[in-house]
């Protein structure tokens, strides 16, 4: 079994290994245990350690339990870089479930004009839904928006979350999505969303909160070739040392043909704070926690930090995923525009849908 895992702001960790019980038949234990990849580590006969620890430890360890056995090995004074014992077990724990590796996929890029934002809330489902089915490859979807929009979170109360005067006043359309987390405020110009619609294979192994980070990843790089140093920061956020620049969210799709995760971020590329702050209902509770006073300074936008077009950020992120991963372009076909079309009709255009928590 061969698993992988890049350790969110390290190195790759590459393990291969065999599982049997007592009697050398498939399941038990582990043995074989081989630990390799691109980190550093001290001194050398750590990774023999490591490896040790490893060999026999029952296949149903979690990576809580594993990492244990890995730390509780190490020689004393070893110094890992780019490597943490969570990381190694994380990769094991993807080898025993058998995980897909990004460049396992043919990945097709959705990139097409502005929607209105009912639609987009559309589009994820169906398009997500059809990666499950097995009907369309894994796809980073680039979205362009219509209309401004507040887009909030699946389980978020709408009195709590928008102030509808404020709404009405910049013309702002409120529309619920399926994946949970908190409010976006979206102008068209000063805003960059995407998806990544991906089989349940790619992050098999990983728990739900390692899951944000590995598909965040790649992004993390975009942003570093363009000079922002930006890290993951548990649990959906993106920051940077000026402040928060991304929220991710996540729905699972299950189906007979194994499933998808639907992984969406939107970043600040530009923002109109004072305008922000009319429409949303921003609580002192949720300010406290981010360790800000003022919403205005929760999020800094990427013009700043850049100093390039919302265009040109764009097309570096997608020229990035594409030089990591692959990616064709592809679109949106008839029969998902003409679900997507219905489901905004039914649901995601409707009251009953926006307003399902009060």
């Amino acid at each position: 079994m061969h698993g992988e895992y890049k350790v969110p702001g390290g190195k790759l960790v590459v393990v291969d290994l065999d599982t049997a019980d007592g009697d050398g038949a498939v399941g038990g234990v582990l043995r074989n245990v081989r630990v390799a990849g691109d980190f550093f580590l001290e001194p050398d006969e750590a990774i023999v350690a490591i490896n040790r620890a490893l060999e026999g430890a029952p296949a149903d360890t979690d990576a809580a339990g594993l990492a244990a056995r890995i730390e509780t090995a190490l020689p004393e004074g070893t110094v890992m870089f780019g490597l943490t014992a969570e990381g190694i077990a994380v990769a094991v724990r993807r080898a025993l479930a058998h995980a897909t590796d990004w460049t396992d996929y043919d990945w097709q890029l959705v990139h097409e004009g502005p929607q209105p934002p009912a639609l987009h809330m559309a589009l994820d489902e169906v398009l997500t839904a059809e990666v499950a089915a097995g009907r369309r490859p894994p796809t980073l979807r680039v979205w362009e928006w219509g209309a401004p929009a507040v887009v909030i979170g699946s389980f978020q109360s709408l009195r709590n979350e928008v102030d509808p005067a404020g709404a009405q006043r910049h013309g702002i359309q409120v529309v619920r999505r399926i994946s949970g987390g908190g409010a976006m405020f979206i102008e068209p110009g000063n805003t960059i969303t995407y998806s990544l619609s991906v089989p349940t294979a790619l992050v098999q192994g990983l728990s739900f909160a390692d899951s944000y980070a590995y598909l965040d990843d790649w992004v993390l790089g975009a942003l570093a070739d363009m000079g922002v140093n930006a890290w993951y920061q548990p649990l959906n956020d993106i920051a940077t040392d000026a402040g928060k620049i991304a929220g991710a969210a996540q729905k699972r799709m299950v189906s007979d043909a194994g499933g998808a995760v639907l992984h969406h971020v939107t970043m600040a590329y530009d923002i109109d704070a004072d305008k922000m702050t009319d429409v949303l209902r921003i609580g002192k509770e949720k300010l406290s926690d981010k360790g800000t006073k003022s919403a205005k300074k929760r999020v800094d936008p990427l013009r700043r930090q850049t100093g390039l077009a919302r265009e040109a950020v764009i097309e570096r992120m997608i020229g990035s995923f594409r030089g990591r991963y692959g990616l064709e372009k592809g679109s949106v076909t008839e029969a998902e525009m003409a679900r997507a079309e219905e489901l905004v009709q039914e649901k995601f255009g409707t009251g009953e849908w926006t307003g399902r928590v009060p």
